[in-house]
């Protein structure tokens, strides 16, 4: 029983060996020992799941800022809240509007900047140039548009507040 538990920790003692640097000197170039566990399936790079190049800075679908927020509010959820804005676009036949993170993010995956404060962008695709749309200003009674975004409650806990830029004003809701 005895020779098993000194083979057992002899065992242990070589593998905790195998991490550390000894031997690099006749090792590759990397300057990793092939006793390393780490190294012996791939590259000692460390993994990540950051896209090669980064995340993109800027978002360029050919969506602009709606015209005008009029109102923004929450409405409870069961498990977060719906973050709900009205706007009034400059023309009719505004389409596929969106709020927006300002700082670009990973698809659903949402997070305040570091004093907790979440900014969003209302975006939408214009009207083609030349349609009759493009040349009517839009309607108060009629054209106003509702946009809505839900967060859950994990999302919401380090948001202190909310920023709503469109491209003519902006809203700040707290939380």
């Amino acid at each position: 029983m005895r020779i098993r538990t000194l083979a057992s920790i002899g065992c242990a003692m070589l593998m905790l060996a195998g991490c550390g640097r000894f031997g690099d000197s006749a090792g590759d170039s990397a300057g990793d020992s092939s006793w390393n566990p780490t190294t012996w399936f791939g590259s000692s790079e460390p993994e990540t799941l950051e896209p090669e190049g980064g995340y993109p800075t800027t978002v360029e679908d050919g969506r602009l800022p709606v015209n005008h927020i009029t109102a923004a509010h929450w409405e409870p959820l069961y498990e977060g809240r719906l973050l709900v804005v009205n706007a009034i676009p400059a023309t009719e036949g505004w389409w596929n509007l969106a709020l927006v993170t300002e700082v670009p993010m990973p698809k659903g995956r949402i997070r305040p900047d570091e004093n907790g404060v979440l900014r969003l962008r209302l975006v939408g695709y214009p009207p083609k140039p030349g349609t009759r749309e493009a040349s009517r200003p839009a309607n108060p009674a009629s054209d106003t548009a509702t946009v809505a975004l839900t967060l859950s409650n994990e999302a919401l806990s380090p948001v202190r507040q909310v920023v709503i830029t469109g491209g003519g004003n902006v809203v700040t809701l707290n939380k």
